[in-house]
């Protein structure tokens, strides 16, 4: 049977998408890869570990430092604050980190090269990408046949939220009997727990729950009795 390597860094879209290729794929066949990257939000790398944890999956941490070094970006340079507004040249967030998921997807493609594995997954979504260029379905359509030409191997990249909204991702969560596993996820831009309620990714995952009309379990796990 085919196995799947999913990036998994600890929020809500990636283990989501854990669950999903568990379904697709079977236990036993399923992987996980978390790049730490020294992102602020460092939390999200405990996350991942619970979250694999929980889902009995084999999990591995690759250290990937360049980005921190290369800075510019709310979510490796600390002072950088966060903002809720684009740049007025580049139209993007504070927040995007530039080749970030060509970065990781092209490590992870290496690393199932390794394993034999011919299946990547990923959580990005071009319906709620905040600006990102590189979660568009054509820059994944794109990556793939690169990595498949410069590795000689016959990979896939999978992508289920991909026009997906939070609301959307919320009801598969649940459908796929995630939903639990959430409570072990991170999705503060600023790193912190209780999450902050304020930030962009905050907000859009307030607004993702609000919709369906479940509750946040990470939210309520911090809920006052």
């Amino acid at each position: 049977m085919e196995s799947a390597l999913v990036v998994l860094s600890g929020g809500q879209d990636s283990t989501t998408c854990l669950y999903w290729a568990l379904k697709r794929f079977g236990a036993g066949h399923v992987e996980a890869v978390t790049f730490d990257y020294s992102q602020r939000h460092r939390i999200e790398l405990d996350c991942a570990v619970r979250v694999a944890a929980r889902a009995d999956v084999l999990h591995t941490v690759l250290p990937i430092n360049t980005f921190a070094a290369l800075g510019g970006n709310a979510l490796t340079d600390a002072n950088i604050a966060v903002q809720d507004s684009t740049d007025a040249q580049t139209g993007l967030p504070n927040t995007f980190v530039p080749g970030r998921n060509l970065i990781f997807l092209t490590f992870a493609a290496a690393l199932a090269y390794s394993r034999g594995i011919r299946h990547l997954v990923t959580g990005v979504a071009q319906t709620d990408y905040s600006g990102y260029p590189d979660c568009r379905q054509a820059t994944l359509q794109a990556l793939e046949q690169t990595l498949r030409l410069g590795m000689e191997y016959a990979l896939t990249i999978h992508t289920p939220l991909m026009f997906q909204s939070k609301a959307d991702t919320v009801r598969l969560a649940r459908d796929l009997g995630a939903l639990p596993a959430l409570v072990d996820t991170h999705t503060c831009y600023n790193g912190i727990q209780p999450p902050c309620g304020e930030c962009p990714a905050c907000i859009l995952r307030a607004k993702g729950f609000a919709e369906v009309g479940i509750p946040d379990p990470l939210v309520e796990r911090f809920r006052k009795p």
